[in-house]
This record gives structure tokens, C-alpha cells and sequence, in this order.
């Protein structure tokens, strides 16, 4: 029902436009159109590594990594995947969603996700060049420790 709401609400929105301003909206619908086009090839294949996983790993050893059973070692484990990992939030949010309907814990998830959004392990080097080893380490250091945080606030409000 959600969705359906949101979609009327983008139409009514996207009529609005069009009769307050038509090559305006015409210029925005062929950007959003170049954006998707940019976007959809790391989808895809992001979508694809998810599904590759999902048929290969069964619910239960999703379940024993990242279930709501495999505790510390779990949200651990999925923050420091989370913090190595770069992928994009518009591809990471789906890929979680789908984790999460095969069995991973709410807090993992949340470990994961929060670390992969704050945490770069991978673009060390350049953010190293631009501020510093200092400010960098401190930077991730932090992230990483509020996105342990995030997790289990996460994990405490699901658990009401």
C-alpha cells in the first residue's frame, strides 16, 4: 500500500510539473532517463552477485553467519565485510532487504549496511591524499565504531 501511495504521489508530482512547466519537465525526465541509464549496469550486476549468492546459500547458513543467533561474531562479521565493501546505497539497500528475507538478523544487517555507508576501507588511499593519515584513520575509526552502535540501536528498537 506504501508503495502505491508513493508512486501516486510521484505522478501527481510529475503531473504537477508538466502542465506548470512542460520542456522543464521534459529536461528533467530525460536527466533522471541518463542517470538510470548510468546506474543500472552496477545494479544489474550487483543484482546478479546477490541472486548468484542467495541460490548458492541456503537460508540457513545465512541464518548461522547472520542470523539473529550468530550474535557479536556476526554483527562483526557483516560490519567488517560492510567496511571493506564499496557499493553504492542505491544498490546496497535491496541486497539487504533480500538478505534480511533469507534469514539474516536485523542488527547484522544494520552492522553492514551502516559500515558500508560510513566506513571506506577501499578509498583509503585517496582520502589519505586529500586529508591526511591522521584525520583518515581517526574518521574511519569512528565510523566504524558508530556504526556498531547504529547496529545495535537497530537491533534494540526491531527487538520491541
Amino acid at each position: 500500500m506504501e508503495t502505491i501511495l508513493l508512486y501516486l504521489a510521484a505522478g501527481i508530482g510529475l503531473g504537477i510539473s508538466f502542465f506548470k512547466d512542460i520542456n522543464k519537465t521534459k529536461m528533467a525526465l530525460k536527466k533522471a532517463l541518463k542517470a538510470f541509464e548510468g546506474i543500472l549496469p552496477q545494479f544489474l550486476v550487483v543484482l546478479i552477485l546477490v541472486a548468484i549468492s542467495l541460490s548458492v546459500l541456503d537460508t540457513a547458513t545465512i541464518s548461522r553467519f547472520l542470523g539473529t543467533k550468530s550474535g557479536v561474531l556476526g554483527v562483526l562479521a557483516a560490519s567488517l565485510v560492510g567496511a571493506i565493501t564499496l557499493i553504492p546505497g542505491f544498490i546496497a539497500f535491496p541486497a539487504a532487504a533480500a538478505l534480511l528475507q533469507n534469514g539474516a538478523g536485523a542488527t547484522q544487517i544494520a552492522a553492514f549496511v551502516s559500515s558500508l555507508m560510513m566506513v571506506g576501507v577501499v578509498t583509503l588511499p585517496m582520502e589519505i591524499k586529500h586529508f591526511g593519515k591522521r584525520a583518515t584513520f581517526m574518521r574511519n575509526s569512528f565510523a566504524f565504531v558508530f556504526s556498531l552502535i547504529a547496529a545495535l540501536f537497530v537491533g534494540w528498537v526491531v527487538g520491541l
